[in-house]
């Protein structure tokens, strides 16, 4: 990635899917005693004009990154405070729902708060996001421990054998 495309890299998350790259670019300056309407405008227009500027530089980044990696790469901005994500991918996620769950979905449509059942359920989605980022937040990184300790594991003493697999006293 090229050095000077952020300010400062804030995080990169990657899930089975996709590649979140999210950087810091720099605040607007405002004139003192600025509006809360002027500083959300600044920073839009701030947010766009990076996302314009950096169009090419990021494109050819992700092409390489989904090359090497295999999926998509996505791209947002932290600027004065606030995050924009750019164009991203909605991966489309089964489930099974008895009853009560669709109930609850349905009750959203009937309200207004979404206009399908796939809407009401990404909305119940950010509401718990929202509500647990730090059990969320513990949870990821007990999940990262988990990773590290399987890395050190024995299985090298074992090649790619599955753990089920008949050792050759069997």
């Amino acid at each position: 990635m090229p050095d000077d495309l952020f300010e400062s890299l804030v995080e990169v998350v990657v899930d089975r899917e996709e590649i979140t790259v999210v950087g810091r670019v720099p605040e607007p300056r405002l004139a003192e005693g600025a509006s809360p309407a002027e500083r959300e405008a600044a920073i839009g227009a701030r947010v766009q004009e990076f996302r314009e500027r950096t169009r090419e530089d990021r494109v050819a980044v992700a092409r390489e990154a989904e090359h090497r990696f295999r999926k998509k790469v996505s791209w947002g901005v932290e600027c004065g405070g606030q995050r924009a994500l750019f164009t991203h991918i909605a991966a489309p996620v089964m489930t099974r729902l008895r009853q009560p769950e669709r109930q609850v979905l349905d009750t959203l449509i009937a309200g207004g708060v979404a206009r399908s059942r796939s809407d009401a359920l990404a909305w119940c989605v950010r509401l718990v996001q929202r509500h647990t980022d730090d059990w969320l937040s513990e949870l990821r990184e007990s999940l990262e421990q988990v990773q590290r300790v399987r890395a050190q594991g024995p299985d090298t003493e074992f090649g790619d054998r599955p753990a089920d697999a008949p050792t050759e006293e069997e």
